[in-house]
């Protein structure tokens, strides 16, 4: 398998290799025991100098990935082998200073649930060969006050890229850069700027995805008449300001609108006594049918319910792949 680098990419090259060697250990190509190229072979074939190479080498054997012998060379490790933990330095471990400790509660805790020593191995590999899959993971991010718009991006992140998805409010993710500096940040364009600025900082790679332009629920809009009540419902508070405006800049004051957010009962209660329609994102559907249910006698008349079942554009996962890599190094490998 050969690696490559592209020197155009925003990404670091040395984040492009560590990323690719990972994606070859998850997907077999180098199994365990298979011995990695020397640095020296590696700097012809991917033009990178040797000292680039040998930190790379050394960040896959702290995070557990290979192991060096002495005067033989670089090697994939076996996960079921057991490994001596060494307390890595730094301050995100002040809070566990004893990490052999940790381990072995953690597997005293899975023994406790009935697992065997078997099945308790198997469930630890599974969880750090998800997190290390393609050396790659995605971290969404908005402010705190719209996590929902990161919560609706990961939804449909999640299951379609097949690599780590974790949702980190704007605020947090400074210190979570710090902490781990592979991977890539992903975030609506309304918030791509200040999620830019931290993610050059750590050298990691800001990305941003389109949003669905809604098409059918806005014809569905246009065509209502004068006087109908609408209700919007979203985890996203961000969605329902955009929303709002939108409206009104279609319909002027011919539509009554309302919004709620799910998890609010009585507001949502409220918009389905009123509103002749209901749209809302998936995460909410639950609850407004739910919603619906419980107070059907008390409602004159039960609304129609639209549900926008992307949140996303039809071409932003694909472009996503294509941007991180995901593409590239499938067609590779």
């Amino acid at each position: 398998m050969r690696f490559h680098i592209q020197q155009e990419s925003d990404i670091p090259a040395s984040t492009q290799l560590f990323n690719q060697i990972c994606f070859a250990i998850a997907a077999r190509h180098f199994p365990p025991g298979h011995r990695l190229p020397s640095t020296r072979q590696l700097a012809m074939q991917t033009g990178l100098h040797r000292n680039t190479i040998s930190k790379v080498y050394r960040q896959l054997e702290n995070d557990g990935v290979v192991e060096a012998m002495a005067g033989s060379g670089i090697y994939v490790r076996d996960q079921q082998k057991p490994r001596e933990l060494k307390t890595p330095a730094g301050l995100r471990y002040k809070e566990h200073p004893d990490i052999n400790r940790e381990a072995r509660q953690c597997v005293d805790g899975l023994l406790s649930a009935g697992c065997t020593l078997q099945q308790a191995r198997q469930l630890l590999t599974a969880e750090i060969d998800w997190r290390l899959r393609c050396g790659t993971r995605v971290l969404v991010s908005t402010p705190q006050e719209d996590l929902g718009a990161s919560r609706l991006i990961a939804e449909e992140l999640g299951p379609n890229l097949q690599v780590p998805v974790e949702v980190v409010p704007l605020e947090d993710l400074q210190r979570v850069l710090e902490s781990s500096h592979n991977g890539t940040v992903v975030t609506s364009r309304y918030f791509l700027q200040p999620v830019e600025q931290l993610a050059r900082q750590h050298g990691v790679r800001a990305v941003a995805v389109d949003l669905n332009d809604f098409r059918d629920e806005l014809t569905m809009l246009k065509q209502l008449r004068s006087g109908s009540c609408v209700g919007l419902v979203s985890i996203s508070p961000g969605i329902l300001r955009a929303a709002e405006v939108i409206l009104h800049s279609m319909r002027g004051q011919e539509l009554l609108v309302m919004t709620a957010s799910p998890d609010v009962g009585s507001r949502l209660l409220a918009l389905c006594r009123a509103a002749a329609h209901v749209l809302c994102d998936r995460p909410s559907l639950p609850l407004v049918e739910q919603t619906l249910r419980q107070n059907r006698a008390q409602l004159m008349r039960l609304p129609q319910v639209h549900c926008a079942h992307s949140y996303l554009g039809g071409q932003a996962i694909d472009l996503l792949k294509k941007e991180i890599g995901l593409v590239n190094a499938s067609a590779s490998a």
